[in-house]
């Protein structure tokens, strides 16, 4: 399984914003510099975050993008949730009304329960790690403020 670029750099803006911003809107071109992430590409990021009610927006030459929660109630999976249409690692591990497709093979697939189990252990985990954590991991780290 392979997660998008858009959660991949979804994960890396918020945590940015929670890491950085210290109550203040984040505005695009900062969060760009630091994490090497293109501004419009961001902006894509952030319309996806602000529809899943992750982050807020203020207009403005002060405005920009804050954090719609306290970082201890954000969950990484939250944010993959968000960006992805689902983060099961094969289609017929997700539920089955949440299906797209039907799995011809599912009545009859020991493989189909490695991957429901695999999925609900990734979820498990993601839902698990708050961006207030890995701001203390990366305080941990010794990344600059």
């Amino acid at each position: 399984m392979r997660l998008s670029t858009k959660s991949r750099y979804g994960l890396r803006a918020l945590f940015d914003i929670a890491y950085h911003s210290k109550g203040v809107p984040a505005q695009i071109k900062t969060i760009s510099q630091r994490q090497g992430i293109t501004p419009r590409y961001l902006e894509q990021i952030f319309q996806k975050l602000k529809r899943a009610g992750i982050v807020k927006s203020i207009r403005g030459p002060k405005g920009g993008y804050y954090l719609a929660r306290m970082p201890e109630e954000i969950v990484v999976g939250d944010i993959m949730r968000a960006m992805e249409e689902s983060i099961e690692p094969i289609f017929c591990a997700q539920p089955a009304k949440g299906r797209s497709r039907k799995c011809r093979r599912e009545s009859k697939c020991a493989a189909q329960v490695v991957w429901t189990e695999a999925g609900r252990r990734l979820r498990d985990y993601l839902d698990s790690v708050t961006l207030a954590q890995m701001c203390g991991m990366a305080g941990g780290m010794r990344i600059e403020k």
